[in-house]
């Protein structure tokens, strides 16, 4: 081949490359609004959403249908925090003092949509920001609606945004054993589906799968996002960063919240209430000196550790109001990140340094989705590399899996 022809090549995907790069990421809000809302027409319509549900230019997403033409939206769902996204607590059913639609809670007396509350409807849309984490709420919220749909008979559709923390990435235990589902439908919400703790979907592309692997089989549509690649970041997309949480402040802190928010399930403060949610660790009986240390012999890569005193504001969490002592973590190196393992380590290193005050709380093997890991970390100090060599298997079985139902 001559360097003629291999030139015009290299020119030539190059140019493909940067049209590519050049498209806008836009949420699946957008995509329907280019449709002129085909589906909802003539339709009276339940929104499950909070403050994540934003088109590309920041609109909501209440506001967007409210206005549609032919769209008749008459009533609103809300998952944990809310739907403004700033509740930290159990939240009631109301009504929404901006539209005066009913609000019906999902995480409150219920977990999913009653038939009382479906009661009306013709279709019902999800549109939430996810993290790409299993133990977050909002993809068991999903599920659950998908479930209440199905067996109401209502088309349920999804309305696709990015995973934050990318695509590309699938890592951490997939649980054996899940919690039972209560007669309210909450019991099983921050571990819903045998999935590993990094899934590496969008949430249009969890509900795909659900619906089929795991038995749901309601009438599904998943309206994709346009211009999003799996290698993307939140803050490569162009989309704006909206806490979708309260305690869930940046991406950093989506990225470590697969591994090292697994603390939140011991007597560990995980920084809640401060500037760093989720970027600081401690405890008022932390010697933060022995932690450092401990973690710089263990060289994890894509983060470095500092030590810091924090008071942790959240009620109802360790340490609430309380001087604590501990590391602060700061991400480095998406690239070379992995905060399954690092969060292992960190475990460790809390154990081997306060092996009589750091203990586990019960849903620490639910978040990790291991019920050996505590044990093997801090009983028989295995290698948290071994510990999470043990998950190669079932890793392997969902990424098969998950091919099928990849829309990007």
């Amino acid at each position: 081949m001559s360097n003629r022809v291999i030139l015009i090549i290299l020119l030539l995907v190059s140019f493909s490359c940067q049209a590519y790069a050049d498209i806008p990421v836009l949420p699946g809000i957008d995509v329907l609004a280019a449709r002129n809302f085909d589906i909802l027409k003539g339709k009276k319509v339940g929104l499950i959403t909070n403050h994540t549900g934003l088109s590309r230019d920041g609109r909501s997403t209440i506001d967007i249908l409210t206005q549609a033409p032919g769209v008749r939206l008459v009533a609103l769902f809300s998952p944990e925090h809310g739907i403004r996204g700033t509740d930290d607590v159990k939240l009631s059913s109301g009504i929404d003092r901006v539209t005066g639609l009913p609000i019906h809670s999902l995480y409150g007396a219920s977990c999913r949509p009653t038939p009382d509350m479906l009661r009306g409807i013709d279709i019902l849309l999800f549109d939430i920001q996810d993290i790409g984490t299993r133990f977050y709420t909002y993809i068991g919220t999903l599920s659950l609606a998908m479930k209440a749909a199905g067996n109401a008979g209502i088309p349920f559709v999804v309305l696709d945004r990015p995973n934050p923390i990318g695509g590309h990435i699938v890592g951490g235990a997939t649980p054996v054993t899940l919690l039972p589902e209560k007669a309210s439908g909450c019991g099983s919400i921050t571990s819903i589906h045998p999935i590993p703790t990094r899934h590496g979907m969008t949430i249009g592309e969890l509900a795909r799968l659900f619906n089929t692997e795991f038995g749901i089989g309601c009438k599904l549509t998943v309206i994709p996002m346009q211009g999003w690649r799996r290698t993307m970041f939140q803050d490569a997309t162009g989309l704006s960063w909206v806490n979708p949480s309260p305690n869930m402040k940046s991406l950093d802190a989506a990225m470590l919240y697969p591994g090292l928010g697994v603390l939140e399930t011991t007597n560990i403060s995980v920084g809640r209430g401060t500037d760093r949610p989720f970027q600081k660790y401690g405890a008022p009986w932390v010697d933060a000196g022995a932690v450092l240390t401990n973690l710089e012999r263990r060289k994890i890569q894509g983060l470095s550790f500092a030590p810091c005193s924090f008071i942790p504001g959240t009620p109802g969490h360790p340490h609430a109001g309380k001087r604590c002592f501990g590391v602060k973590v700061t991400v480095t190196d998406r690239g070379r990140l992995d905060p399954i393992l690092a969060g292992l380590h960190l475990v460790q290193a809390f154990y081997e340094t306060h092996p009589e005050r750091f203990l586990p709380y019960q849903g620490f093997a639910t978040e990790t989705g291991d019920r050996e890991a505590w044990a093997l970390l801090t009983g028989k100090r295995m290698k948290p590399e071994l510990v999470a060599e043990r998950w190669n298997t079932d890793l392997a079985r969902f990424k098969e899996m998950r091919e099928r139902y990849l829309l990007y």
